[in-house]
């Protein structure tokens, strides 16, 4: 954690930074909604996709995910604290939710795409890349067409969720940066120490992005106290943002154009039909818990942990309850998955 970057590879972050601001530009003048972040992951993927070699070493991308955290942090209040009581149905709904993910794109990978029992249950996963990668190393699937449907689920999702709630009339105008005074550069630096202190708790406990909910923690609790008054500047906000973008769109980094054509299509079905299962299960928890569609939608998304909770911070949905559904999401599927790829190489 925040390991100290070689000179080349930070050479290389900086100018992979440098392409994503200018993705984020070209963002801005086509009207992307959420520029800043769907700009960023459009330009890169293609640019990757044609052989640009682009990348954000870790150090870069945890400092970007501690400042999101803390971003996140600064607009919790106490009513959103409140709501913690009535989460349970919305985790058994997200549990249900993802056995049912997963048989179905299961399934469909197999009949329709080719896949093998093994990839396919991999490939269905809706969520927890590295895990799968992991795991697909150690049975010696094809990991290719994995990655390939994987990382088209996690840019699709990045791109939909912020065309879909422009569509509904949400304003994402104010990006993760509460309306408040900006903190202090004293406080600043006391949220950075605690949340490097919470991150590396959160590490040895194995829990995923700890950085990112570490600093989510303690800049939630500082501003309940209110004893770290304030929002980030909105300079900080958006670099992070842009930082997001380009880390979504590297994932496609050694994929060729032939490559993704051949595999994107199993990518493309199983991010519609794990849509269209989180939306029939986000509508009635959203009536029972008295929020918002989007809010719901955005909590039970099968995208990229990370990028699903800077999502529903933009959407202005509660961050602890997104928070809690991805990093819950991400936990049963560590159950889930390994069982299921067990089993389907018994079947075969």
């Amino acid at each position: 954690m925040l390991t100290p970057p070689t000179l080349p590879a930070l050479g290389l972050s900086i100018l992979s930074l440098a392409v994503g601001a200018a993705g984020a530009g070209l963002g801005y003048l086509v009207q992307l909604p959420l520029y800043m972040l769907t700009g960023p992951a459009v330009l890169v993927s293609v640019l990757s996709l044609f052989g640009l070699r682009i990348g954000i070493v870790p150090f870069v991308r945890d400092i970007a995910f501690l400042f999101i955290g803390i971003g996140i942090g600064s607009g919790v209040n106490a009513e959103a604290a409140a709501a913690m009581l009535r989460w349970p149905l919305a985790f058994v709904a997200l549990a249900v939710m993802l056995v049912l993910a997963m048989i179905l794109c299961r399934a469909l990978m197999v009949k329709a795409f080719g896949f093998d029992q093994r990839s396919a249950v991999l490939a269905s996963a809706p969520g927890h890349l590295s895990f799968v990668i992991a795991l697909g190393e150690t049975y010696g699937v094809n990991l290719t067409r994995v990655t390939v449907a994987q990382s088209v689920r996690v840019l699709l999702l990045t791109l939909t969720v912020p065309a879909i709630a422009a569509l509904m009339g949400l304003d994402m105008s104010q990006g993760l940066a509460p309306q408040g005074d900006i903190l202090g550069l004293g406080h600043i630096a006391v949220l950075v120490v605690l949340s490097l202190v919470a991150g590396w708790g959160l590490e040895r406990l194995r829990v995923p992005a700890p950085l990112l909910i570490g600093a989510m923690l303690v800049s939630s609790v500082g501003h309940l106290s209110d004893l770290a008054p304030g929002v980030l500047e909105p300079k900080v906000t958006m670099a992070c943002l842009v930082t997001m973008g380009t880390l979504i769109g590297s994932r496609f980094g050694g994929t060729t154009p032939a490559m993704l054509f051949r595999y994107a299509g199993g990518g493309v079905a199983i991010t519609a039909l794990t849509t269209v299962l989180a939306i029939g299960f986000a509508v009635p928890v959203s009536r029972f818990l008295d929020m918002p569609l989007p809010h719901v939608l955005v909590a039970f998304a099968p995208g990229g942990l990370e990028t699903m909770i800077v999502m529903g911070a933009v959407l202005g949905a509660n961050p602890g309850f997104v928070a809690a559904c991805h990093v819950g999401r991400l936990l049963v599927l560590s159950i889930l998955i390994p069982i299921m790829a067990a089993r389907a190489g018994r079947d075969a």
